[in-house]
């Protein structure tokens, strides 16, 4: 989430190591995602945190939207009935700096992990394969960084549950961070506000959008970021547990690793082949 004019030393290289001598050091760890840009840093940073006693707390602020978090009880009530879809899209305005690509890690990671972070999350269930694809239309300077700066990618639960979830760096209506969860019984869409850029193709409408749509994620998760940080101070007093750890953070990025694979591969990937080539790293952890 961080961005070029972020200070050097808190940008998604640096994550890791800081979190590494912050836990010598006995503080309390408030970071945002990624932990770090590949598999094996992360691990690394869930076996030290695992040894130890000092919480941390990874940053996917999604998990304390207002939105996100009322689909997430409205299915757990059985209010919905059974899952059979989610669609997920995470949709940038503008793209960043070119700058920025470099340290990115690639839209699967940073972007598409917080609908992976967010899904796991919301129905309890786990990714076994994915199948994705991504494409540069836009600046030459995402396929220059070995990247793509749009993506999609057919996911399948362990439940047989489907979602998609695409991401692109450039949606000229407005920042769009959108979850369709849909059931047999009903559904709830998060993120469909007055904000929302969705522009309706169709003449008869009784509603019409009444500000102006997001621009950035800051300002589609203002409310979320607040309410996060509010958590981690009752976290670093010893008043709760982390209520995202580094182990759940490392999920999500084995499900951005399999779609990573897949679009270079061109074929659907499963997630445990990510982990075991990871050495299996326990979801305990």
């Amino acid at each position: 989430m961080d961005r070029s004019n972020s200070p050097p030393s808190t940008r998604p290289p640096a994550h890791a190591t800081l979190i590494h001598q912050a836990l010598d050091a006995g503080v309390p760890v408030f970071c945002e995602k990624p932990v770090a840009l590949d598999v094996p840093g992360t691990v690394g940073v869930v076996e030290r945190a695992r040894a130890g006693t000092v919480p941390v707390q990874i940053g996917f602020q999604r998990r304390f939207d207002a939105g996100y978090r009322a689909a997430r009880e409205a299915l757990h009530s059985g209010a919905l009935g059974w899952l059979h879809t989610l669609r997920a899209c995470t949709s940038d305005r503008t793209p960043p700096p070119a700058g920025y690509i470099p340290t990115s890690g690639g839209l699967f990671r940073d972007c598409s992990i917080h609908d992976f972070d967010i899904l796991r999350w919301l129905t309890g269930r786990e990714v076994v394969s994915v199948y994705a694809q991504g494409s540069n239309r836009g600046a030459s300077f995402f396929a220059d960084g070995d990247d793509v700066d749009t993506c999609a990618a057919l996911l399948r639960f362990d439940d047989d549950t489907l979602a998609t979830v695409t991401a692109t760096r450039y949606n000229g209506a407005g920042h769009d961070v959108r979850l369709e969860v849909c059931g047999s019984e009903g559904a709830r869409f998060v993120g469909l506000d007055d904000r929302a850029p969705l522009p309706s193709a169709e003449a008869e409408l009784s509603w019409r959008r009444a500000a102006d749509p997001y621009a950035t994620f800051m300002e589609r998760f203002h409310d979320a970021y607040v309410t996060e940080l509010g958590v981690f101070t009752e976290v670093a007093a010893g008043r709760r547990p982390s209520p995202c750890s580094p182990a759940e953070a490392l999920e999500a990025l084995y499900v951005a690793e399999a779609c990573e694979r897949s679009r270079r591969t061109g074929q659907p990937v499963a997630v445990e082949e990510v982990r075991a080539a990871a050495g299996g790293a326990d979801r305990g952890m």
